[in-house]
């Protein structure tokens, strides 16, 4: 394992308890981090879904805060995940693509994908909370890189169990730490197996500080449900699916009650990219794969009772690197030695009206793509091609389920379930949004205010030189 130097950054690491007169009491010993996978911002019911049936995410919102301009670093896999393991964005980190088996490729000898993973010389989340004494557990989708080097045993993680890619790719197979445990795997039992062997992460570590890191499956194409929740929501297959994410989020709250941890434990929800077909962006343009709002901006809820207060909610600009110096300001682990972070410390937003700490924010595809200032919005590259909202309505996914290596429902969603707005303006030209009066990113308003633009511009090419 690599040694990790820690050190505190006065000013980004802070006492939580500054921020209520409650908070005195509580002591945060635990992290878990639910990380869904393809969840779009609109399909939860706390954000405002009418049919999807999400109870325990809403309780956990109204017991917490939630947040309404939080965004994933990428709107792909891959990327993001290595933003949230790392505090840095993709381009910074190595992480660009996504990690592909060659098993996976159509043309014999692209390995690139293969290949590709998080470099070593990058300190992990996991790795800062081992360091530290923890108990670590990844369970679920690690997409980080599948060959051994890459492997969360080898970033920080004590245990690991899961699909090491994403569960539309070949083979689709169980590891458990380093080794295959299951071949072929039947994907709907997936998010109640994930959901056990977290249970039984929480039931044997209870005594000592841990960071459980649980990237659930669901909703990720193909779409599956285990008995109890397949055709039960009414809202077809992909509402299947997010009720019994939903249902795995309320087992995990309910065995941190149960164990008497849950006030000592900060529980943080949020998904790592935009909905595909089936999903919903919750009237935001784009989706999944496209740096339009649909693609980035993404439901985050947290929890941690006698410090944050119930029902709280911030529109506050956030953003997934985030996450890694909350998680460690919240448990007073110090930040480890190496490059700068690109993410805040976003307490105050969690537990008050706090500003947010980041003057802008980007999204990155392959290289940066766009940059928040406040309300405004630049595409420095032009607005994004069309893409998945042309296909045909009769289009099947070549990799549905095939009853051999991907085993799950047949009714996968189709293109005429897109999940956003698709119509508006674009252009190959820089293009601005005012978020506030246009978050569906309609009106491209950059000859309307070209000093905003240069603006913006300037602030890009800081943030990405």
């Amino acid at each position: 394992m690599k040694s990790v130097a820690i050190t505190v950054l006065l000013g980004l690491v802070t006492s939580v308890t500054s921020y209520s007169a409650e908070s005195r009491l509580a002591e945060c010993r635990n992290v878990v981090i639910i990380l869904a996978d393809d969840l779009g911002w609109g399909d939860l019911g706390c954000y405002g879904h009418a049919k999807f049936k999400t109870p325990n995410l809403d309780r956990m919102a109204a017991e917490g805060v939630r947040l309404t301009n939080f965004y994933a670093a990428c709107p792909f896999c891959a990327p993001t995940r290595a933003a949230l393991m790392t505090g840095r964005y993709p381009h910074k980190c190595g992480m660009r693509g996504n990690p592909v088996p060659a098993a996976d490729y159509g043309v014999k000898g692209n390995r690139a994908g293969d290949e590709l993973g998080l470099p070593p010389s990058e300190t992990t989340l996991g790795e800062v909370f081992q360091a530290a004494g923890f108990a670590t557990s990844c369970i679920g989708k690690w997409h980080l890189g599948h060959q051994p080097r890459f492997l969360p045993t080898r970033a920080g993680f004590d245990e690991y169990f899961g699909i090491p890619y994403s569960n539309d790719m070949h083979p689709v197979e169980l590891l458990q730490n380093e080794d295959r445990f299951e071949f072929p795997v039947d994907q709907r039992l997936l998010t109640r197996r994930y959901t056990e062997r977290a249970l039984k992460f929480l039931d044997a570590h209870r005594d000592r500080p841990f960071f459980l890191y649980f990237p659930q499956v669901m909703p990720h194409k193909p779409l599956a449900a285990s008995d109890a929740f397949y055709k039960k929501s009414g809202a077809g297959l992909y509402g299947d699916a997010v009720a019994e994410l939903d249902w795995s989020v309320g087992q995990v709250l309910d065995k941190l009650k149960q164990l008497n941890i849950d006030e000592q434990t900060l529980v943080v929800f949020t998904s790592d990219n935009g909905p595909w077909f089936g999903g919903s962006t919750g009237g935001l343009r784009g989706m999944k794969g496209q740096c339009w709002e649909g693609g980035i901006r993404v439901p985050c809820i947290a929890r941690w009772p006698k410090v944050i207060p119930p029902g709280h909610v911030s529109h506050q600009p956030a953003i997934m690197m985030d996450l890694f110096a909350t998680t460690l300001a919240a448990t007073n682990v110090g930040l480890p030695n190496g490059p700068s972070l690109d993410g805040r410390n976003i307490l105050p937003l969690l537990t008050s009206n706090a500003s947010s700490p980041h003057e802008a924010l980007l999204s990155v595809q392959n290289t940066p793509q766009t940059i928040r200032m406040g309300d405004w919005k630049l595409h420095v590259l032009g607005t994004p091609a069309p893409g998945f909202e042309n296909l045909a309505a009769d289009w099947i996914d070549p990799r549905r389920p095939n009853g051999t290596t991907i085993l799950a429902q047949e009714e996968q969603a189709r293109p005429t379930e897109f999940p956003g707005i698709k119509k508006g303006s674009r252009s190959r030209e820089p293009a601005l949004y005012n978020l506030q009066v246009d978050p569906a990113e309609q009106e491209n308003v950059a000859t309307t205010y070209p000093h905003i633009v240069a603006k913006l511009q300037a602030k890009f090419a800081e943030l990405t030189r």
